[in-house]
C-alpha cells in the first residue's frame, strides 16, 4: 500500500492522485502528521512539502518525482510515449506546467479576496497567464491530449490548473480565453477517467475555498 501525504488544495497531490488511479494502485491519502510544513511533518518528510509518499519504506517528495516512480512501479499502461524524442518533448511540457503555467495562476490566490486585492497586479498576471497559454498552444499539438491519445505524465499536472483559471474567471472577473486548441485539450482532459474521478472530489473542495473567500459562487 502506498502513503500518499497531501491535503485536499494541493494541485501537486491531485497530479499524483491521477498517476495512482490511472496505474490501478491501491493508496492511502492522509493528512501530515501536525499540518503542512510542520516540525512534527518534518520529522517523517525532511523537506516539509507536499505531496510526499511512502512505500515499503522509500519515502520520496515532489511530484515530478513520484509520477516517474510510479510509472516504473507499475509499468503497464505506461505513461510515458514510445520514442525518445517523444518521452523528451513529454517532459518539457510537463515542466513547461510545472515552472512557467502554474506558478503564474498561483500568483492569484492571495488576491482571490476582493479586499485584498490589487487590481493592477491581476491585471498584469493575467496577461502573463495568457501568455504562457499561447506558449502551450505553439508548443503542444493535442491529438487529444499532449503525447497523443492516451493519458500521458505530461498532462497530469494541467487539468488542475486549467480548473483553477476556470473557475477564477467569473467571481474575479480575470477574462482568461483558453487558445480553441487548448479547450478543446481541456475537455479530453475532463473525460479521462482518472482525471475525472479527482475533479469529482477536487473541484467542488475548490469551488467551495473560492466562494468562501470572493463571497460568491465559483
Amino acid at each position: 500500500m502506498i502513503r500518499l501525504y497531501s491535503i485536499p488544495p494541493s494541485l501537486y497531490s491531485a497530479k499524483v492522485r491521477i498517476v495512482l488511479r490511472a496505474k490501478g494502485l491501491a493508496f492511502e491519502d492522509v493528512l501530515p502528521p501536525g499540518g503542512y510544513g510542520s516540525d512534527t511533518y518534518k520529522e517523517i518528510v525532511p523537506s516539509g512539502t507536499l505531496p510526499a509518499i511512502e512505500h515499503d519504506g522509500f519515502l520520496l517528495a515532489d511530484s515530478e518525482a513520484i509520477n516517474e516512480y510510479l510509472d516504473e512501479l507499475a509499468p503497464e499502461p505506461s505513461l510515458w510515449p514510445g520514442g525518445i524524442r517523444e518521452r523528451a518533448q513529454a517532459r518539457a511540457l510537463s515542466r513547461l506546467h510545472d515552472t512557467r503555467l502554474e506558478p503564474a495562476v498561483r500568483a492569484l490566490f492571495a488576491h482571490v479576496d476582493p479586499v485584498k486585492r490589487d487590481s493592477g497586479f491581476v491585471v498584469e498576471q493575467v496577461k502573463l497567464i495568457q501568455d504562457r497559454l499561447a506558449q502551450l498552444d505553439r508548443i503542444a499539438d493535442p491529438s487529444p491530449l499532449l503525447t497523443g491519445d492516451r493519458l500521458s505524465l505530461a498532462d497530469c499536472g494541467y487539468p488542475i490548473t486549467l480548473t483553477f483559471v476556470e473557475m477564477l474567471n467569473g467571481p474575479m472577473q480575470l477574462g482568461v480565453v483558453l487558445p480553441d486548441r487548448i479547450a478543446a485539450y481541456f475537455e479530453a482532459l475532463k473525460r479521462e477517467p482518472s482525471v475525472a474521478r479527482e475533479l469529482e472530489t477536487y473541484r467542488p473542495a475548490l469551488a467551495e475555498w473560492v466562494g468562501s473567500v470572493t463571497g460568491t459562487p465559483a
